[in-house]
């Protein structure tokens, strides 16, 4: 029961979060009940008591339910216990935290990698342990919130550059004036599933004696050869961009991120990146689980295959719809909407066919860009795809989508129109 005192409070959240709901932006949590039996991946989850057929996730390799992954965490637990005990620095640096690092730092070509509880905190070490308050950050509009938040917390003056624009990136960089200078980028970029030009951003800083750093979050694992992320698909070396991010927690089918780069590097963020030294390391059964998915992920080309494949299959249906998409060749396949309201109400009637698919809007995306997030799985099969791309023809044939959303919770069935109907 609250205070007299304490109600102007309570009214003033209250009242944010009306203004939240009123313009079509609240967020609501899912909880997933488990997973259909016999789905080797985390596609089909059990929401409500209902089954459904999910495009939503960052399991883009089918790794997250693996047998092996977790037969290696749960072998890895008995063996080292549930936590690390400590942070790395005191006695939280477990043999197969270091091996590992070892192993990720070769699976990038790199001299050396060092673990980090999440992508966000490696993203945060980036700016503060490489620059200082007169320092200068450049980063693509679009990046993620992690590297912005990094950006706008180091104390560095910060700039942005329009989406994918080198040129524009150039210029800042030739602008900035005194002080070191760091470029952060995605390499593929989460909401829009496009890859970054990272050879021009490279020659950019080259010219201007700054600082390259990618987060490869989305594109570790699923493309390039052996997964080798955006950076093989362009033949970047570590000359080219001297900092790599990367995170566990997608392709591979575990927790927590890294930082690779020189052995100078990564030592520097050993010893000063304050997001590795104050917090507690990984449980070391983590460190185990993902290095099984790691070889598997470096091992079964036939993963990467098959999301092309589905991604491929995709893109060419959509076409025959008419519908709007990105240009994106990578697993996350955003289709624009514009309206907030209209991304809700699409994906309300996705999911009373049985698909579950995020409605994204601001402030994740820009204002007037709200979308349905598309993401591919290698545990998707080729007739989940076909059942995506009917429910997409039936929501979009209907001239008013809530209309279908009502009509559609009145059937279990999700084929009930097809594309060629």
């Amino acid at each position: 029961m609250t205070t007299p005192d304490a109600d102007w409070r309570e009214a003033e959240l209250h009242a944010r979060l009306d203004a939240i709901r009123a313009q079509n932006l609240e967020r609501r949590r899912r909880t997933i009940d488990g997973y259909a039996d016999g789905s080797a991946g985390s596609v089909r989850p059990i929401v409500d008591g209902r089954e459904l057929l999910s495009f939503c996730s960052n399991d883009y390799l089918g790794l997250a339910r693996d047998v092996r992954v977790a037969e290696a965490f749960a072998s890895a637990a008995r063996h080292w216990g549930t936590g690390s005990g400590a942070s790395h620095l005191v006695t939280g640096h477990h043999a197969e935290h270091h091996a590992l690092e070892e192993e990720l730092a070769a699976f990038t070509g790199r001299p050396r990698a060092v673990l980090f509880s999440t992508g966000y905190m490696a993203n945060l070490a980036l700016a503060v342990t490489l620059l200082g308050r007169h320092g200068h950050v450049v980063e693509d509009r679009l990046n993620h919130a992690s590297l912005l938040d990094a950006g706008w917390l180091s104390d560095a003056k910060f700039a942005r550059y329009a989406h994918g624009d080198a040129g524009a990136a150039t210029r800042l960089l030739a602008e900035r004036g005194e002080g070191d200078a760091l470029l952060l980028t995605d390499g593929v970029f989460s909401m829009d599933g496009d890859v970054a030009p990272l050879r021009e951003l490279a020659a950019a800083c080259r010219a201007h004696r700054a600082w390259l750093a990618v987060d490869d979050a989305h594109g570790l694992g699923t493309i390039g050869a052996h997964g080798g992320g955006s950076l093989a698909v362009q033949r970047c070396s570590l000359d080219d961009v001297p900092v790599l991010v990367g995170t566990l927690g997608k392709a591979f089918g575990t927790f927590g991120a890294f930082v690779a780069g020189s052995d100078a590097l990564v030592e520097l963020f050993v010893q000063k990146a304050r997001t590795y030294i104050y917090t507690t390391a990984l449980p070391p059964a983590v460190a185990a689980a993902t290095r099984t998915a790691l070889a598997i992920a470096r091992d079964e080309e036939w993963r990467r295959e098959r999301l092309a494949s589905h991604v491929a299959r995709f893109r060419a249906g959509v076409r025959e719809l008419g519908l709007p998409l990105l240009e994106s060749t990578t697993p996350i396949q955003p289709v624009i909407l514009g309206d907030a309201a209209v991304a809700i109400t699409a994906s309300e009637a996705l999911r009373a066919r049985g698909i579950l698919v995020s409605a994204i809007r601001p402030p994740t995306v820009p204002a007037g860009s709200s979308r349905l997030r598309i993401t591919f799985s290698a545990a998707h099969e080729n007739a989940d795809v076909e059942r995506l791309l009917d429910a997409l023809a039936a929501i979009a044939m209907r001239p008013d989508a809530s209309q279908e959303t009502a009509a559609a919770r009145d059937t279990d069935s999700p084929h009930a129109t097809s594309r060629s109907a």
